[in-house]
């Protein structure tokens, strides 16, 4: 059984942004997996492994799905906090929700919280993402087209 609500935007947006509520749960199948989906574990991998990760997954596909159950949400909120405030995402989407899980050791049926937020490119992405000198480098090629075009 699972119950989907749309929350506003924790921390840092403005009271003015709306979020898009989202009545259809996301579906994937084990056979065809998101291929820009994150799923987040507060106990494997440290906080700037998801960070990075999200970042490659932005420029790659433009954006990233983050998601978590339980004690993990607060790690998945902070990664997108960590991606909006450096300017390099914007928030498009996000969607709490309950699922039912067998509890291992009383077998009984519990509740975990779960959260999925979806972050876009922003336009300046490019620019902030590239290291200094690799900008510098792309300015000096394209000042060199330039000069062998007026030549």
């Amino acid at each position: 059984m699972t119950t989907e609500t749309a929350i506003a935007p924790i921390l840092t947006t403005p009271v003015n942004v709306t979020t898009p509520v989202v009545t259809s749960p996301v579906l994937t199948s084990p056979d065809h997996p998101k291929k820009n989906r994150i799923q987040v574990s507060n106990t494997k991998k440290p906080l700037f492994f998801y960070v990075n990760l999200a970042k490659r997954y932005i420029q790659q596909h433009d954006e990233v799905e983050l998601s978590a159950l339980g004690m993990a949400i607060t790690t998945v909120v902070t990664v997108a906090e960590i991606l909006k405030n450096n300017g390099l995402a914007i928030e498009k989407k996000v969607v709490t929700s309950t699922i039912g899980m067998k509890d291992e050791t009383r077998g009984r049926l519990i509740q975990k919280a779960r959260i999925e937020i979806v972050l876009g490119k922003t336009e300046k992405y490019a620019t902030m993402a590239t290291p200094p000198s690799a900008q510098a480098r792309e300015k000096e090629a394209l000042a060199n087209k330039e000069e062998k075009k007026q030549e």
